[in-house]
């Protein structure tokens, strides 16, 4: 029988509580490990002290998301190819496999120009894999602006790896089965999550809105990945830590469902 992959807990899943939150509720759940959220939270950003968590809880760090967002484009320095680099420092020190990076700005020209090069090149330390992940235009009204260089799908550019992220092709309106496809062996990482079709990133848990995301999984198993499977869900309007865990409890079950081994048949 096929061996499911890995379920981790994005530490972005627990916002507005900080990074020490996430290895908390990831130990109290029994998730299998946390992808670490480079962001404004000083711990996310001191490696020392995330191994510590890390140690103390028994949850280890199965990926580090770069700080590649609009907000963190002061985390580690201003120079994001310096961001990408510490990124995957902090991956090998942590014993993580993977690296999550989004698609350059637009307005980051030169980086934009360097991008596909450095992640290449980058991906050779240790063993980290740099997945790229999709990513969605912005609409305002009847305007539809798209602001990555050279776009949101990275299946056009053509990296190593990729994540893909189904609350992305949910606002993009991408046929998230198709870019599964696309990806094909090199997809890397799964950010297990949902959309309601809405132009804007909603992270709802996996089962609440329109994506297939059960036949994803499904998909995933039947194909043989060999990745990590994140669960990056929005709880940032929960008031208590009980409501948090609660739906990140309902998102654990429907990964460990659909992430099943089909039994062999061989074997009956």
């Amino acid at each position: 029988m096929r061996l499911s992959p890995p379920v981790a807990l994005s530490t972005a899943s627990v916002y507005p509580e900080p990074v020490a939150a996430g290895f908390e509720v990831a130990t109290e759940l029994g998730y299998d490990g946390v992808e670490l959220m480079v962001w404004s939270d000083p711990v996310s950003q001191d490696v020392a002290a995330v191994d510590r968590l890390a140690q103390r809880s028994g949850v280890p760090v199965l990926a580090v998301h770069a700080p590649c967002l609009a907000v963190t484009q002061r985390v580690w320095g201003a120079d994001p190819i310096v961001r990408i680099r510490r990124s995957v420092q902090a991956a090998a020190q942590l014993g993580a496999s993977t690296v999550v990076l989004h698609p350059p700005f637009r307005w980051q020209r030169r980086y934009a120009a360097q991008f596909a090069d450095e992640v290449a090149r980058a991906g050779e330390y240790a063993g980290v894999a740099l997945a790229v992940e999709n990513m969605f235009p912005i609409r305002r009204g009847a305007l539809r602006t798209v602001p990555y260089s050279p776009g949101y799908d990275p299946t056009d550019v053509g990296h190593a790896h990729y994540t893909l992220d189904l609350s992305h092709t949910a606002a993009a309106g991408s046929d998230a089965l198709a870019m599964l496809e696309r990806m094909g062996e090199r997809l890397t990482h799964l950010h297990l999550t949902d959309g309601s079709g809405a132009p804007r990133d909603e992270h709802l848990v996996p089962g609440r809105g329109a994506q297939p995301c059960a036949e994803v999984c499904e998909r995933l198993m039947a194909s043989g990945f060999g990745g990590v499977v994140v669960l990056e869900v929005s709880t940032r309007r929960c008031r208590t830590r009980y409501e948090r865990t609660s739906l990140l409890a309902e998102s654990l079950l429907f990964a460990r469902l659909h992430l099943q081994a089909a039994p062999d048949p061989a074997l009956s």
